[in-house]
């Protein structure tokens, strides 16, 4: 396995689940951090948990349906680290609802968020990672971006795109030495997956989802792959079912 000891990573949706985790797994391995999320205070807790693993740490709230933020963190970015060796993208939203009746505003918010933010952010950061001379960027998609089921078809249409996304960025970027990896669990317990529970009107069962760790894990064992193997696409699903 290769080293990522002092390379630097921007991680979104850092402030909770499995973008805490990576960001904790990360720090680990001595990685340089810089955490972007909604929550500052959250993101601030999370800072505090890695602050002794790794000899960087930065954090900043950002509304990533907002162009503006995009671009004025990316010129940031590029004045703490000068160059990104991980990108991960961890952000995401979801709304549940049949399609005759879910409002498509609804199909808009989850888009921006779970499809033109990661476009632009990567846009915006790949001179960044240009830099690094071998390259990583993680997009953590869901299962619902390999198939879709009822209700959750706004959800699984942004992360469908998503999955183009990082499928076509691949073939370009190759070649100059930069990995895409696509990430697909299933069911992860989290703040995010408690809320679709109470939106099913289901019990939540977090014990027999998959844990943020083992997504981490996954994450993390493929950024450390030596640089002449490439994983594409990974699907991660819970060994119980809930009921």
């Amino acid at each position: 396995m290769s080293s990522i000891k002092n390379q630097n990573a921007v991680i979104t949706g850092a402030s909770s689940g499995i973008g805490e985790t990576i960001a904790l797994d990360l720090a680990a391995k001595g990685v340089n951090l810089f955490l972007l999320g909604r929550n500052i205070k959250a993101l601030q807790t999370v800072a505090g948990k890695v602050d002794q693993l790794t000899s960087q740490i930065h954090r900043c709230q950002i509304d990533l349906t907002q162009d503006a933020e995009i671009k004025n963190m990316s010129d940031y970015i590029r004045k703490i680290f000068g160059h990104i060796d991980i990108l991960i993208h961890s952000a995401g939203v979801i709304s549940l609802g049949k399609l005759e009746s879910a409002p498509v505003e609804d199909f808009d918010w989850q888009y921006k968020t779970n499809v033109r933010a990661p476009y632009f952010l990567t846009q915006a950061l790949l001179p960044l990672l240009r830099l690094s001379g071998f390259a990583q960027v993680v997009f953590i998609n869901s299962s619902a971006g390999v198939t879709a089921s009822a209700n959750v078809g706004q959800y699984a249409a942004t992360k469908h795109a998503l999955r183009a996304v990082a499928d076509s960025f691949r073939r370009e970027v190759n070649p100059e030495g930069i990995r895409v990896i696509s990430i697909f669990p299933g069911r992860t317990a989290s703040p995010m997956q408690e809320k679709i529970f109470r939106m099913e009107g289901r019990i939540y069962q977090p014990e027999v989802l998959l844990q943020p760790q083992d997504v981490a894990a996954v994450v993390i064992n493929s950024l450390c792959l030596p640089s002449s193997a490439e994983v594409t696409d990974i699907n991660i699903r819970p060994m119980c079912k809930s009921n």
